[in-house]
């Protein structure tokens, strides 16, 4: 294979990519470079053992390139000043190896270290410790399969991202630094046990391990979060109330726990709030009205839980005329190093979808899945920009808001297993963004439209298990309103008819065994009635027996004589 690359011109503080295309694998490097962004230059092919002889290079960067081979010690032998190195490359493309010896004694002191989907070692690199200025360090995704060494927790780091390796084990019961951490990321290990009882940092994500247990009480005394993702553990018992404490929190993330109880009723005063995901956990009761009161709340997923009440009334107040305009982005600290690239499981267009890295916009409310009661508010139909609505596996009555035509914002909605009434509203043809629609599983009835996006809705189970429904896509697409009359009076009298049946059957069922006591109970307890009642029995019985052998004899003494007659 034939590598190709751009050329630089440098001077001796900067280099400068031309658009000329250079065949073949040398690259000259003058040892007067301070800094390499070789991350720009889209080249391939293997990194030259010369890159190692910039000894005045203080910062090297050889993100977003197609490396093949290994970068071993060899190719920093003479980096004395190194400051800061990355190499990031595609998670598709990981045949390139980063490869020291676990004895290697770098040459430089680094100030940040950041590689990821690169293989690095089953082992964690115990050179990091060597390095006295280390602030950052980032090793995703490269293949580490160890415990986090202790030493680790007395450095001086601001960002610490150690996500998605194989690491086991479990966190100490401080997560403290010397220096309060700005960021720290150990999502998608394997790491379990307890989670910490303090910790002084700022971003804090331990998402998909497996962790296990309460959230400790007292998590509001002691650390001073930004952002807190727990999802994705095996966490148990109810949310400490103690959270409310945390002042600064923007984002809280619980879900996919074991998480039971209430939601807590004291975060009214968390008034940077932006995100709350307590989804898919065993939350019950109603949901509390501080959600509609904190004026910055852009992601709200509360499904799958057991949330029940006529809570959907609480929406109506909120931010004033985009009530609940709940959005996921991707967010960014105003801090040195540090990005947070969020992940989040969304149900879009009637899928699961997870979203990786830094979100796109989603404009969603998902309250599915829960045991909300009551009406559908009408203020819902003030969201204008709303994407998506799922409300989906509630116990929702009433009618779907006639206005809601004006949510010209909404490409999916998703209604299905209530029970809600009446006829699908005139206005919803007039959404022509609308391309995923589910209204099954309800009580409504009458035509369907046909106009706009709904001449495109051709699959009948988004309507089935609506008996009243008619007009394609369902078969019933000749019935008419009189027809509908019909059947709803024939429903009438199917019912009544049940009901006389019922009470028939328990009438049935009570009169034979009171009937019972109350003839043998009596002739249990009074004695003169159960003489008088056997006398009688007897004397009955008696006169049937003679009244049988008379008329028997009578019979045969008849049937005698026309025997004798027909002889002669």
């Amino acid at each position: 294979m034939t590598p190709h690359f751009g050329t630089y011109h440098w001077s001796k503080n900067i280099i400068q990519r031309s658009q000329n295309t250079v065949q073949g694998c040398k690259m000259a490097f003058d040892t007067s470079f301070l800094a390499t962004p070789i991350g720009v230059a889209l080249m391939n092919g293997t990194i030259r053992k010369s890159m190692g002889q910039l000894r005045k290079l203080t910062e090297l960067s050889l993100d977003g390139n197609s490396w093949e081979g290994v970068l071993s010690e060899i190719n920093f032998i003479n980096l004395t000043k190194l400051e800061y190195f990355s190499l990031h490359l595609s998670p598709q493309k990981r045949s390139f190896r980063y490869h020291v010896t676990p004895e290697w004694i770098p040459p430089f002191s680094l100030k940040s270290i950041d590689i990821s989907n690169s293989h690095v070692s089953p082992k964690f690199p115990g050179w990091l410790r060597t390095p006295k200025r280390l602030e950052k360090i980032v090793l995703k995704n490269v293949g580490i399969s160890d415990t986090i060494p202790k030493w680790l927790w007395t450095l001086d780091i601001k960002c610490l991202d150690l996500s998605r390796n194989q690491l086991y084990g479990k966190l100490p019961n401080s997560l403290s630094f010397s220096q309060a951490a700005l960021f720290v990321d150990l999502s998608f290990n394997r790491l379990g046990g307890r989670l910490p009882c303090s910790f002084n940092v700022t971003w804090l994500v331990l998402g998909n391990n497996l962790f296990l247990g309460p959230i400790p009480l007292n998590i509001g005394d002691s650390s001073r979060s930004h952002v807190l993702d727990l999802s994705g553990n095996f966490l148990n018992g109810s949310i400490p109330l103690s959270m409310s404490k945390l002042k600064g929190l923007k984002l809280i993330d619980l879900s996919n726990n074991h998480l039971c109880g209430k939601i807590p009723k004291n975060w009214n005063d968390l008034h940077q709030l932006e995100t709350i995901v307590l989804s898919k956990n065993k939350l019950s009761g109603a949901i509390p009205s501080w959600v509609c009161s904190i004026s910055n709340v852009d992601l709200l997923k509360l499904n799958d839980n057991n949330l029940t009440g006529n809570s959907l009334q609480v929406c109506r107040t909120a931010r004033g005329s985009t009530p609940l305009i709940l959005e996921t982005t991707g967010t960014q600290l105003n801090e040195p190093f540090i990005s947070y690239s969020d992940h989040m499981e969304l149900v879009v267009k009637g899928q699961d979808t997870k979203f990786e890295s830094i979100l796109p916009i989603v404009n969603l409310i998902d309250f599915s899945s829960n045991n909300l009661l009551g009406k559908i508010p009408k203020g819902i139909t003030d969201l204008s920009t709303l994407g998506t609505l799922n409300l989906c596996r509630n116990q929702l009555t009433g009618i779907i808001p006639q206005k809601i035509g004006a949510m010209q914002g909404l490409e999916t909605l998703d209604l299905s297993c209530n029970r809600l009434s009446s006829p699908i509203p005139p206005s919803m043809p007039s959404i022509t963004s609308l391309n995923h629609l589910n209204l099954s599983h309800n009580l409504l009835s009458g035509p369907i439209p046909t106009t706009n996006q709904f001449s495109t809705f051709n699959d009948p189970s988004i309507y089935e298990a609506n008996l009243g429904l008619y007009g394609l896509p369902l078969s019933t697409n000749c019935s008419t309103p009189n027809d509908q009359n019909h059947r709803n009076d024939q429903d009438k009298e199917k019912d009544e008819d049940g009901r006389y049946m019922t009470w028939f059957f328990i009438s049935m069922r009570l009169g034979f065994p009171v009937g019972f006591w109350v003839v043998c109970g009596n002739l249990a307890l009074n004695k003169s009635w159960r003489h008088a009642y056997f006398q009688f029995v007897d004397e009955t019985k008696d006169k049937i027996y003679v009244f049988t052998v008379v008329n028997m004899a009578h019979l045969k003494r008849k049937i005698e004589n026309s025997s004798s007659w027909l002889k002669r």
